[in-house]
């Protein structure tokens, strides 16, 4: 036992570190002997190396113990609750998001008209690979762009050969869409976990958005759709092309593969980084008159978002 003190304490890999995701279904994940695990129904452990993962999806008939969650929230991965096949999100863990520097300077961005436009023209230019259209508003932006994703939809089916009516879904009946609509939902929410495991990490608020607002996760939607048309919306024709049984499952996969071969998850930090850095300011200065901490955190291996202890 007295060994015990002399393992290192637990500390947040970088996101550019980690894989990007784990679905789990049916069992009790719970800490064993140090160990995060996860036993199926007939008392099976499987070992999950929850320190080396961005975000681990809990899909319906899975439980999690409080020793389970405090170990997620130790290293710094996120744990996010949804439905069957991961289309569905009920609610998730927050492991970062813990710089006040941060938040202030994304809010003072997204409250200021004139730096959020900026940032929104930044978005758009990253998106479309080329500036935006001149003494346009950030409402005229976003109506461009919405023409524009119906085309590149479009488009995406004749080069795929999928028949596409449009982007059409039922949240209470995700079953009755077409096979296009379920795998391009099921590659989405995939994107969306890793993205907002991501934001976190950054120390950034995931509801304080740009181009989208009013929802809890604003500015994760505005991030994923930098990168969603060149990675996971092609992803997911090529897979309802061929019609699957499981199309969720196929579309997961994929996703999971994609994401480690074009090393997604070392490119969202500093494209969020960039982004904001459009704005033309810098993250707030602590006042002078600010009391510092009692305790100073400790140093951490991770993100600057990640929480240390």
């Amino acid at each position: 036992m007295a060994g015990n003190h002399l393992l290192p304490p637990l500390k947040p890999l970088p996101m550019k570190d980690r894989i990007s995701m784990i679905f789990v279904q049916y069992g009790q994940i719970d800490v064993l002997d140090g160990a995060f695990v996860l036993i199926d129904k007939t008392g099976v452990r499987k070992h999950i190396p929850v320190g080396s993962v961005a975000c681990i999806m809990l899909e319906p008939g899975t439980r999690i113990s409080h020793a389970a969650v405090n170990l997620a929230a130790t290293v710094g991965t996120l744990l996010v609750w949804v439905g069957e096949s991961g289309v569905r999100l009920y609610s998730s863990g927050q492991p970062g998001g813990a710089r006040a520097d941060r938040l202030l300077y994304q809010a003072k961005l997204a409250l200021d008209d004139d730096l959020r436009l900026k940032v929104v023209r930044k978005m758009y230019e990253v998106r479309f690979g080329e500036p935006a259209p001149a003494r346009r508003s950030v409402e005229q932006l976003r109506g461009i762009e919405g023409a524009r994703v119906r085309g590149t939809y479009k488009l995406l089916a004749q080069q795929f050969k999928v028949n596409w009516q449009a982007r059409n879904y039922d949240r209470q009946q995700w079953d009755a869409a077409d096979i296009p609509n379920r795998c391009l939902s099921a590659a989405t929410s995939c994107l969306y976990g890793i993205t907002e495991a991501a934001v976190l990490a950054a120390g950034y608020a995931p509801a304080v958005g740009f181009i989208h607002t009013g929802k809890p996760l604003s500015f994760v939607y505005d991030i994923a759709d930098l990168y969603k048309f060149e990675t996971v919306v092609p992803l997911a024709f090529r897979i309802a092309a061929k019609s699957p049984e499981a199309p969720e499952r196929e579309v997961r996969l994929a996703c999971r593969d994609l994401f480690r071969s074009d090393k997604l998850l070392g490119r969202i930090i500093p494209l969020i980084e960039d982004v904001l850095a459009a704005g033309g300011i810098l993250p707030p200065e602590a006042p002078p008159e600010s009391v510092p901490p009692a305790i100073p955190n400790p140093e951490s291996d991770g993100d600057v978002g990640h929480r240390s202890r």
